[in-house]
């Protein structure tokens, strides 16, 4: 017997889902970028908050992989909800070109409008060339949302947020959606996950929660080497012997 699903879609993007029934929710989205931040802070966030899997977003412009966990085969952008917590979070698996990046979050927002999101929050990596304890660099769409965040982390006063997390940051900001972006300091390009352990202890303080970072710290080598071999397998998918599609995910 089939599901019943959501759908919100734009001419190359489409996110589909289980009916949500959350109310007024925080959705929290993590895609690949400096450090793979988001990415490794949101799957922590994931497992830590035992969230369910709800949906997807699929594009034909993503790269032609499954994603494999335990021997299971994952979508590489995936949603996931805690009715508990009353929290959605996005993440992905694959990075996201330049090219297709306006219309995944113009078509990711469309959807968070559609279920009358609280606010959003980015998470990514920003590139330092200090050493020590990782910061926690932080922006938002509004004042009431900057002074939401400026006990908790160094306010970024001037530069770029680039990618997909730059494009989400400024289309909330076009639509007036209380946002905020946690940008996780990193002095490598390698996956970090330290960085993201910096980002998690912050979300504990802005939505009450109690995520533990413990085993994150302890396995920050083994994850860094799993997910470096998935990003060179990613990077060679896509360059490999097939003729050069309209939007590479490499230049």
């Amino acid at each position: 017997m089939a599901r019943d699903e959501q759908s919100q879609s734009g001419e190359n993007v489409k996110i589909t889902t289980d009916p949500i029934s959350l109310e007024n929710p925080i959705i929290i989205e993590g895609f690949p970028g400096i450090g793979l931040v988001g990415n490794i802070a949101s799957q922590h966030l994931i497992d830590e908050l035992e969230m369910e899997y709800v949906g997807t977003i699929e594009s034909k412009y993503f790269p032609p992989i499954a994603v494999l966990f335990n021997g299971m085969v994952n979508m590489p952008v995936r949603i996931y909800e805690s009715k508990k917590h009353n929290i959605l979070t996005v993440i992905s698996d694959i990075p996201i070109h330049p090219t297709i990046s306006y219309e995944v979050s113009k078509v990711l927002i469309d959807w968070a409008q559609s279920l009358n999101v609280k606010e959003i929050v980015s998470i990514a990596g920003i590139a330092t060339m200090t050493m020590g304890e990782n910061k926690v660099f932080g922006a938002a769409t509004s004042e009431e949302m900057l002074e939401k965040i400026k006990e908790h982390v160094e306010i970024f006063q001037v530069g770029t947020i680039s990618g997909i997390s730059g494009s989400v940051m400024t289309e909330c900001n076009m639509r007036k959606i209380p946002a905020i972006s946690l940008l996780g300091e990193t002095n490598s390009p390698n996956p970090d996950p330290r960085a993201a352990a910096a980002v998690i202890k912050i979300l504990n303080k802005l939505y009450d929660l109690s995520i533990d970072i413990n085993n994150l710290m302890e396995q920050a080598e083994q994850i860094e080497v799993e997910l470096q071999k998935l990003a060179e397998q990613v990077k060679s998918s896509e360059q490999g012997d097939q003729p050069r599609r309209e939007f590479p995910m490499y230049a």
